[in-house]
């Protein structure tokens, strides 16, 4: 029963709080109402009033977002101090802007996740408040240092224990509360390149490197807001899963792609086979696709003629084959080495054209004429058809997809570009998640679209014609004006100033901004499920981050991919040598104890070398396993999901695709669940060399309770399942739910 003093003091904490709150109101106000005026400002200064209502509107939404919990603790430091913990940080105007809530990020804060009976950071005690919306409910101490001689740690876990235990949501969580000592580590870490976080089911790696951009952010606002934050995921699912988190710590300035996602306008559809999927996350296709760029240079087997108003000209093989030469050592990109192509082409052609047409008058000492003929010559042939007709057959503009496609479903250009045969498909616009890197290279490969350039450039050259006129005619009336010193229109812009200021200015969010441009550069990314990503995969994304600066988050023992990571030293070393650095997690906050020790077994059998994260709780509920005939698994199935409609939380089943209801694993990475019913376990583990990796993520989703449907025998690794009934016998799931 509390105290009378426990109770004095959660009514002063109560009204701190309060405080607090109000302060909260008073500057969301005091942001609002100046956001309100920098939209209705009139037209003047336009780009500093754009600039000020973006700032305005993302400070509206920090304010908005730290409404639910806003404090979560104090600390009480040896010397008499008091400092309060929250989302944000607030400021007493009044009182020479002295802190009244620390921002969790500041490093003042670091003691409320770091200090121990052992080590208190110089720190009394560490209070932790829950709270309901803007209410403190209660409150737990927890006494640093030894001040007995006896070890006090009465609370250490009990806040992260009440969130671990609680029932799981429509998606992730921040733990801006709860954030452990070894996590902590990893979200302040200084390092400039590249960190590999990898840890096991239920280690909090992915909500930590959440956690480490927006300290990031606090940090290096400056430098990383005006290029933004990447974090890639497995699938959209998981994306949809961690999206609330950032905006939940007040950050919005970050895009969620998957891989399938880097090439903006891309809709993939379709899953390549494992072998096809290897061959194409390979650098070694890099080859393949210099080969096949090469095999669309081609030489014409008899002499193409071009008829000009004065002479016939023709391009053989010889002459073809020179400019593809000087056009390839130009080490330009294809479609801007067509250029050279070109230049050679005409060079040639018309010497020749000379030669013919001024015999008998014309030598190459009257310098003059001949340049003028050939002047001619060559707008000559840059209006003739067969000219253009012989240069797109020797030398077309190429796309990223037209290629692909007539690279993947012609067995004779695969032949030419020593392709393996594997990558044939029928439906050459059937694109796959291990086409994006192919594609995307192509487009550094192939260089731009020349005439889609040159149109833009056209259209650019007429506004400004336009404009042109505009000021002509401004200018033309200036004898209206009778003073003398008057400032005229030209002294004020020019015409190409006066042409931007009708191009529609972009008014889209950043992330919105970044996600439609190719080629947007990140100033960090956060990779999850790294694992499963190929060499080629590693090539988009280091293009994505000119300063290298990413996140990474896997578990080599996951992996599905047939190109994934076998090593983080093969994936980062070409990249960043000597510019990256690991760090694991080894505390398991999701998975249970009794889940986690049949899991472990399965780990034991297909990863020896591999330490399973160790659990810090136990639920009490053993995990089952029951055996069905076939026709019982849809009955089966519906029984679980009624059975968990009951309940608080979330379920999933997952299973091979063709069962019914059932979700493919490849859909679950990175999900938590507070249920979770594994359908035919044995057809998991045969479904490729990768299936027991499958399995063990199957596994590991469960947050509480964990079942196992199967036909046929149990595979070995999993023998540690308690048996819930046999074939044909009824079994209730409710009555399976037995403590251990």
């Amino acid at each position: 029963m509390p105290t009378q003093g426990y109770e004095e003091e959660l009514r002063s904490e109560r009204n701190y709080v309060e405080g607090l709150y109000a302060r909260l109101d008073a500057e969301r106000a005091r942001v609002k109402g100046r956001y309100n005026t920098a939209l209705r400002g009139n037209g003047d200064a336009l780009m500093e009033r754009d600039a000020e209502v973006r700032a305005l509107a993302k400070e509206v939404k920090r304010l908005d977002v730290a409404d639910n919990g806003l404090c979560f603790g104090r600390l009480d430091s040896l010397s008499g101090e008091t400092s309060y913990i929250g989302r944000i940080g607030l400021l007493d105007a009044d009182n020479d802007y002295e802190p009244v809530l620390l921002d969790w990020r500041a490093p003042a804060s670091r003691a409320f996740y770091v200090a121990t009976a052992a080590n208190p950071e110089n720190m009394r005690r560490r209070r932790q408040f829950r709270t309901r919306s803007r209410r403190v409910v209660d409150f737990t101490d927890e006494v640093l240092g030894r001040p007995d001689g006896v070890e006090h740690d009465t609370h250490s876990d009990s806040a992260l224990l009440a969130a671990v235990n609680a029932p799981r949501g429509e998606g992730m969580r921040d733990i801006v509360a709860t954030i452990q000592a070894e996590q902590d580590d990893i979200v302040r870490l200084e390092h400039p390149g590249v960190l590999v976080i990898e840890g096991g089911p239920g280690t909090g790696k992915t909500v930590v490197a959440l956690h480490r951009v927006a300290y990031l952010l606090y940090t290096q606002r400056e430098r990383m807001e005006r290029h933004g934050v990447l974090v890639v995921g497995p699938n959209p699912a998981f994306l949809n899963h961690i999206g609330r988190v950032l905006p939940s710590l007040g950050e919005s300035d970050v895009v969620f792609m998957t891989t399938g996602d880097l090439v903006p306008g891309l809709r993939v559809t379709s899953e390549d086979t494992p072998e096809a999927a290897g061959l194409k996350g390979s650098l070694k296709i890099l080859d393949v696709l210099g080969a096949a760029i090469a095999d669309h240079q081609q030489l014409p087997e008899n002499p193409l003629l071009i008829e000009l108003a004065d002479v016939t000209v023709r391009i053989d093989a010889e002459t073809a084959e020179w400019a593809r030469e000087e056009a390839r050592s130009s080490g330009l990109p294809h479609n801007d080495a067509r250029t050279v192509f070109t230049e050679i082409l005409t060079w040639a052609l018309t010497e020749r054209a000379i030669a013919r047409i001024g015999k008998g008058w014309l030598t190459r000492s009257d310098r003059e004429a001949w340049e003028q003929v050939r002047t001619d010559l060559t707008a000559e042939l840059v209006e003739n058809s067969a000219f253009t007709a012989a240069l797109d057959t020797l030398w077309p503009i190429l796309t990223p997809k037209e290629l692909l496609t007539q690279l993947f479903t012609s067995p004779a250009r695969l032949r030419a570009a020593g392709a393996d045969e594997n990558l044939l498909r029928q439906d050459g616009d059937a694109w796959t998640v291990s086409d994006v890197p192919l594609l995307d290279e192509l487009v550094d490969m192939l260089g731009r679209d020349k005439p889609v350039d040159q149109s833009a450039e056209r259209e650019r050259r007429d506004e400004a014609a336009y404009a042109a006129g505009v000021l002509d005619m401004m200018i033309s009336r200036e004898d209206l004006m009778d003073d003398e010193d008057h400032l005229l229109a030209q002294d004020m812009l020019y015409a190409e100033d006066l042409a931007d200021r009708f191009v529609e200015r972009d008014t889209r969010e950043l992330a919105e901004r970044a996600a439609a441009d190719r080629d947007w550069t990140y100033r960090h990314i956060v990779v999850d499920e790294a694992q499963e990503l190929s060499e080629m995969d590693w090539r988009v994304l280091m293009r994505r981050c000119p300063d290298r600066s990413f996140t990474v988050v896997g578990d080599l023992a996951q992996r599905r991919s047939p190109a994934g990571a076998r090593s983080w030293a093969t994936m980062m070393e070409p990249y960043v040598p000597g510019r990256w650095i690991y760090r694991s997690l080894s505390v398991n906050y999701r998975t249970p104890a009794e889940i986690m020790s049949v899991a472990a077994a399965l780990l034991a059998e297909f990863a020896p070398d591999v330490q399973p994260p160790e659990s810090v709780r136990a639920c009490g509920i053993a995990p089952w396993s029951r055996q069905i005939f076939a026709d019982e698994l849809a009955s089966a199935i519906d029984e679980f999901n009624q059975d968990e409609a009951g309940r608080e939380g979330t379920s999933i089943v997952i299973g091979p695709a063709d069962v019914p209801g059932a979700v493919p694993v490849s859909e679950t990475k990175g999900l938590e669940f507070d249920a979770v019913l594994v359908v035919e376990p044995e057809r998991i583990i045969a479904d490729g060399p990768r299936g027991a990796s499958e399995l063990y993520v199957a596994l590991t989703r469960a947050t509480q309770r964990l079942g196992v449907l199967r036909e046929g025998p149990l595979p070995q690794a999993l023998t540690g399942l308690v048996q819930a009934g046999t074939a044909g016998s009824p079994q209730s799931f409710a009555a399976s739910d037995g403590a251990v």
